[in-house]
């Protein structure tokens, strides 16, 4: 029963780091927030980088 537990948790890391990458690439934020990309792997420093984006850039 954990190591399904696990599994899923890694799934669901995995799905969040695609999608953090597909933002950045399709949305272009390196040209807004050149450090985005470091901050990657901090999903809440990577969400208040977008949230700073959004805020500036409507």
């Amino acid at each position: 029963m954990k190591k399904h537990d696990e599994n899923e948790i890694r799934s669901f890391e995995s799905i969040i780091k695609y999608q953090k990458n597909y933002m950045v690439e399709h949305y272009k934020l390196l040209y807004y927030e050149p450090s985005i990309k470091q901050d990657i792997k901090n999903t809440e420093i990577f969400i208040g980088n977008v949230q700073k984006i959004i805020d500036l850039y409507p």
